[in-house]
């Protein structure tokens, strides 16, 4: 078995909240008394461009919050949205810990001003090479393109690589490529998962 000295990391739900998904919208919903039906509808249907990158964050909220008068900003909800990101302080620490002897990049599916927030306000070009992120790539996770083009701009075998993601959908896309993976669950058990496949 060769060794793993490459490991690509999700970043919402791993090493950090997630950005924008059903718990942080529903906090939306509540906070600003939008109907919820009507709003998940209209994400659902902008979604697929807005982490592609193919939208941006104001024509994503110009379509499912600001087709018509709101009491309150596109400045406050972009600001409430960022506000929801947390870091998993455990993981970060443990990521960090691996990159002087590891190559590290992440695989994730996010707005590009989101991503752009998340990786500077929380430190990531420091830890991370590389960033596969959705919103620069035009392609999201589980689609094994994704994982391939990660894999092709390090020149690595499949192999060589371990993804690690807490949710089974995506490992099972990057399974699908021949790359060894991690199932999060917590931070205990990543490092025990990730030191019975050598990496240290």
């Amino acid at each position: 078995m060769k060794p793993i000295r490459t490991l690509f990391w999700d970043v919402g739900g791993v090493l950090l909240t997630n950005a924008w998904d059903h718990e942080e919208r529903q906090r939306a919903v509540e906070k600003f008394q939008l109907q919820k039906a009507d709003f998940e509808t209209r994400h659902k249907d902008a979604v697929s461009g807005f982490e592609e990158g193919k939208i941006s964050l104001d024509q994503y909220l110009d379509r499912t919050v600001f087709y018509q008068p709101r009491k309150f900003s596109t400045q406050e909800f972009k600001n409430y949205m960022f506000s929801l990101s947390k870091p998993k302080p455990e993981v970060l620490e443990f990521a960090r810990s691996l990159a002087a002897n590891c190559l590290m990049a992440t695989i994730n599916n996010e707005s590009r001003e989101m991503n752009d927030y998340r990786i500077k306000q929380f430190g990531l070009s420091r830890i991370f090479d590389l960033f596969v992120s959705s919103c620069y790539v035009g392609m999201r996770k589980p689609d094994e393109k994704i994982y391939r083009l990660a894999i092709d701009l390090i020149q690595k075998q499949p192999d060589e690589c371990c993804f690690i993601d807490d949710r089974p959908t995506n490992i099972e896309g990057a399974e699908k490529i021949g790359t060894r993976t991690v199932l999060m669950r917590d931070a205990a058990q990543l490092k025990k998962d990730l030191q019975d496949l050598g990496v240290s």
